[in-house]
């Protein structure tokens, strides 16, 4: 930083003399072409004179003579050299002033100072950001301070341009500031260093699924492939694989990825829960799940003796933990007991579906005014939270009131 500023008054003082300089021999050559006129003049007016003496004309040259030797030494003051150039050099001094602020302001306003600190202040913070990083027992940086290291790694390859390890941990500095862009760019150039890295060259295909792009989804199904290829039991490249599928809309695919990968993980692994649900969704966004929830409704004769005129039956379904319900359905009060079925078709959002579900519980309120909302003294019933392979079928009893 130092540097710069050195460099910058340089160039100010060097613009400065240019300018003084150039003011300067303007005045000098103002006054010496003003000079050598007037000097002109007097001989050729002396010239002039002696030809008329010579003809006969002027009688009196000596005294014509004196007169244009005194208009000479009023037109060609004799004053010291020295006094001329210092007052010309105080006429210069507001321009020079104007150089120093037009200058100085210009660059204020267009030349990027406020970066330029903000970049100095990355390189002076990179060195202490990369030991945090990459110390597991350190305070995690924050999505700021994570910009600021991806800022300084890029200059720190700049000068290392053949650091694979570097170029790995940009790419996925980039993943994790979700820039793909920034990611498919060191990915790539860390694969120039290592082609044959298959965590390389893994993480360069969850970017490109990743991608809104769905030419670079094209071509991280075809890098996924090959990939397994070489290793049909490798986990990380079957999960990719799937998901990859899953967005391309591949759901068969995609299930038969994810049910490989089941057989390959070992029993009680958190993942198994999470695959068995994709598979699901999968199945379902494919037309083939054919899931309905069948249940019978009744009361108590309590409950049944106090059935509101008008009233209105609310029914959902939730996953038992979750209070937001998978499946809604809203009917007007009829005869009891009442058998009715649930399926898709009654999902309150398009991605988390009835059929998807592992266990179900079913709330069925009765609405005296007809709001969604529970009121205080509303009848209702709960079920168990109940496993569910999508065929069950459940009962339940409308028996406490909403205190």
């Amino acid at each position: 930083m130092t540097g710069f500023w050195i460099t910058l008054i340089i160039l100010l003082l060097a613009a400065i003399a240019l300018f003084l300089r150039a003011g300067w021999r303007q005045r000098e050559a103002v006054t010496g072409d003003r000079d050598r006129l007037n000097t002109d003049f007097y001989q050729q007016r002396l010239r002039e004179l002696e030809h008329d003496e010579e003809e006969g004309v002027v009688a009196e040259r000596p005294e014509m003579v004196r007169e244009l030797q005194q208009t000479l030494l009023t037109d060609v003051p004799q004053q010291d050299a020295a006094t001329i150039h210092r007052s010309s050099r105080w006429v210069l001094l507001p321009g020079v002033i104007v150089l120093l602020v037009v200058s100085v302001g210009m660059y204020l306003k267009t030349g990027g100072l406020t970066q330029q600190t903000a970049f100095v202040s990355v390189q002076q913070e990179y060195p202490a950001l990369r030991a945090r990083v990459m110390d597991p027992k350190a305070q995690p940086l924050t999505m700021e301070e994570l910009a600021r290291l991806q800022l300084g790694l890029r200059n720190s390859l700049q000068n290392d341009a053949n650091n694979l390890n570097d170029w790995a941990m940009l790419g996925r500095l980039g993943m994790v500031l979700n820039n793909a862009t920034d990611a498919s760019q060191a990915f790539e150039h860390a694969l120039q260093l290592a082609p044959d890295n298959l965590e390389l060259q893994q993480d360069y295909a969850e970017v490109l699924t990743r991608s809104s792009d769905p030419q670079d989804n094209r071509q991280a199904n075809v890098m996924l492939k090959e990939l397994l290829k070489r290793d049909h039991s490798d986990v990380r490249t079957l999960s990719l694989l799937a998901f990859n599928a899953f967005e391309q809309q591949q759901y068969n695919e995609a299930i038969g990825a994810w049910q490989v990968m089941l057989k390959l993980l070992p029993p009680g692994d958190r993942r198994i829960t999470m695959i068995e649900r994709s598979i699901e969704q999968a199945k379902t966004d494919a037309g083939q799940q054919n899931s309905q929830l069948a249940l019978t409704v009744s009361l108590t004769p309590q409950a049944e003796k106090m059935l509101p005129q008008g009233g209105v039956m609310y029914i959902s379904v939730s996953d038992g933990v979750s209070p937001v319900p998978v499946a809604v359905k809203r009917l007007p009060l009829s005869h009891f007991p009442l058998s009715l079925t649930l399926d898709d078709s009654n999902a309150m959002m398009p991605d988390r579906l009835l059929s998807a579900q592992h266990q179900v519980q079913v709330r069925v309120r009765i609405s005296r005014d007809g709001s969604a909302n529970p009121q205080s003294g509303d009848w209702f019933g709960l079920s168990a939270v109940t496993p569910w392979d999508g065929h069950q079928q459940l009962a339940v009893e409308i028996n406490q009131q909403q205190p």
